[in-house]
């Protein structure tokens, strides 16, 4: 633990003020700011993982550690006058500013009364305009005992910081922020929870006079400092970014330091500007009817674009204008109309997220391009790296901040550079004239045909192929009379439930007839596991060439899909068991 001080400051009315700090490393100076009913060292993890790059200055609060308690009633102005004070006491001319829940207020009320003291500021897990009912529950606790003095208070708030029970990696974060809450002067604590409870709304007009580079970061779960409330400050603020922290809740600096820092250090590293670029003049015009039946006969996937506005509300709309643009660095384009109802909203926006629909969220298309008032009623959702909602099952998810705006024609191009991302096996939702279409050939239409057909997948996992051993020794894949259903045990599906093997079937692999006394048809898949089978080999796709298959149209199959895995572009082969032709999904362009 390094070595506690105090200082002697002036405050507001000129009276004499004790300001508790922890002082540490060396670089460009970072003051730490914390939340109500903690003091300077529940910074010790960031303290730790930044002194070697920055001179780090945890300051007490005023109501806690060792600082003098503020007035009653106090204003915010109240907390941030006296660090302004240590500031000039150790002759630091500008800082970077890094504040947690109450802490984070105290920052931004810096930040927006000196700016020219302030070189960066991250808000952490702030509060933002609450709701009615978050208003209500902060402002009865704001009446109640402090938790020093109320034991169920105290369990009450180690509740909404850690969840209930603590999870057991979490206990000893929650016993070390019990320790502060009982060591915390009663009388600090309520002044400063008092004003806590009203301040939500405080900076809601004047985020937008931000004058540096500010991070807005909050944690997935975290009930009262929302990501909704992050990415809305962000997106008020002239520089703002914001980051959300999957899985984490309020006292993530304590309970996952490392991600938490590693973005804190990312973001004061990050010297460019992150000011928007100028937009480009538009032009004016209209489609004709047939150009646009034209550009409807390019066959594209369907996907969900969905930001948060400045009060904190999910919007988004349907696009099938989506591309990549780059790979280094990774951006993405998407286009939306100025017609549209969310037009303002992305004209504004800091982030984005783009989500490829699945087969099955057909609905969710319609929704998004309906005017329906609240298209996130009925979707499943969860913030995103940025704080942008992911629609759940989507086949994928690009979470962008945003790159650029352009004005083109009718439209406005925004280009994201993607954040994060993910993707699942799942077959994408297609769009071609007007309609929605299948990818592939349709799965429930195999399901009723005959049983004569030999329906089998190649199901991978991580660079890996799932086989099974026959009792001769020989290995085959996955395979069944018909697709069928888990309660048909003949069936693909029915063999692998009755193995217990969780799969996700995907695109068509390959079709061949086979001859002879009995002929039928083959029908294989590509397609995914979900999680470690419990039956079964897992061989590497370097491997599979030395495995003893019998069936010759197998090998000649796993031969082609290894090749083309590594290429990154499949075809559907279409004919007999000794020749047919391979019909490519998407042909390798050249460079």
């Amino acid at each position: 633990m390094d070595e506690r001080k105090t200082a002697r400051v002036g405050g507001r009315d000129g009276k004499a003020l004790t300001v508790g700090y922890i002082r540490a490393g060396h670089g460009e100076p970072l003051v730490l700011i914390h939340g109500v009913g903690m003091n300077a060292a529940v910074w010790q993890p960031q303290i730790e993982r930044l002194a070697d790059e920055f001179d780090v200055i945890a300051v007490d609060m005023l109501g806690h550690g060792a600082s003098s308690l503020p007035p009653d009633p106090a204003s915010l102005s109240d907390f941030a006058a006296p660090i302004l004070a240590l500031l000039d006491h150790l002759g630091i001319e500008r800082a970077n500013l890094i504040g947690h829940s109450m802490g984070a207020l105290v920052a931004q009320e810096l930040a927006l009364t000196a700016p020219e003291r302030v070189n960066r500021l991250i808000s952490l897990n702030a509060v933002f305009r609450r709701s009615p009912e978050q208003a209500k529950a902060v402002l009865a606790r704001a009446e109640g005992a402090a938790p020093a003095q109320d034991p169920d208070a105290l369990a009450a708030t180690l509740s909404r910081w850690f969840g209930n029970p603590v999870p057991l990696p979490l206990v000893e974060s929650a016993a070390l922020a019990g320790r502060a809450l009982r060591e915390v002067d009663p009388e600090g604590y309520l002044r400063t929870y008092r004003l806590f409870a009203r301040a939500d709304g405080a900076h809601g007009e004047r985020l937008c006079e931000l004058a540096m580079p500010a991070l807005f970061m909050t944690g997935q779960h975290d009930p009262n400092s929302t990501p909704a409330m992050s990415a809305a400050m962000a997106r008020l603020a002239p520089q703002g970014r914001c980051v959300i922290i999957s899985g984490e809740r309020h006292m993530m600096t304590m309970t996952a330091p490392d991600r938490v820092t590693a973005e804190i250090k990312a973001f004061l590293r990050d010297k460019a500007s992150a000011a928007p670029r100028p937009l480009t003049p538009s032009t004016e015009g209209h489609e004709p009817l047939d150009y646009r039946r034209a550009l409807g006969t390019f066959l594209t996937g369907v996907t969900i674009v969905t930001t948060i506005d400045d009060s904190g509300t999910p919007r988004g709309f349907t696009a099938n204008s989506f591309t990549s643009v780059s790979l280094d660095p990774p951006l993405v384009l998407v286009c939306i109309g100025r017609q549209a109802t969310t037009y303002p909203v992305f004209t504004t926006a800091k982030s984005f997220a783009i989500n490829v629909l699945a087969e099955h969220q057909k609905p969710i298309s319609s929704v998004f391009a309906s005017k329906v008032a609240d298209k996130f009623a009925d979707v499943d959702w969860r913030p995103g790296v940025t704080g942008s909602p992911l629609i759940e099952a989507a086949v994928a998810a690009f979470d962008c901040d945003m790159e650029q705006r352009i004005e083109a024609g009718d439209h406005m191009i925004l280009i994201g550079r993607v954040r994060g991302f993910t993707h699942t096996s799942a077959q994408p939702l297609g769009y071609c004239r007007g309609g929605y279409v299948s990818l592939g050939l349709s799965q429930e239409a195999l399901a009723d045909t005959s049983a004569d057909m030999v329906v089998g997948a190649i199901l991978e996992d991580d660079g890996r192929v799932l086989f099974f051993k026959t009792d001769s020794g020989d290995y085959v894949l996955p395979s069944g009379r018909g697709l069928g259903s888990a309660s048909d045990p003949q069936s693909l599906h029915g063999r692998l439930a009755a193995r217990g093997i969780d799969a996700e079937l995907g695109f068509l692999f390959a079709v061949w007839d086979e001859a002879g006394p009995a002929p039928r048809a083959h029908v294989y898949y590509r397609g995914t596991l979900n999680g470690a089978p419990r039956q079964g080999h897992l061989i590497p796709l370097d491997d599979i060439a030395t495995l003893p298959i019998v069936e010759r149209p197998v090998r000649a199959m796993l031969a082609r899909y290894v090749r083309e895995r590594e290429q990154d572009t499949f075809g559907i082969y279409a004919g007999s068991a000794i020749a047919g032709q391979v019909r490519r999904l998407v042909e390798p362009t050249s460079s």
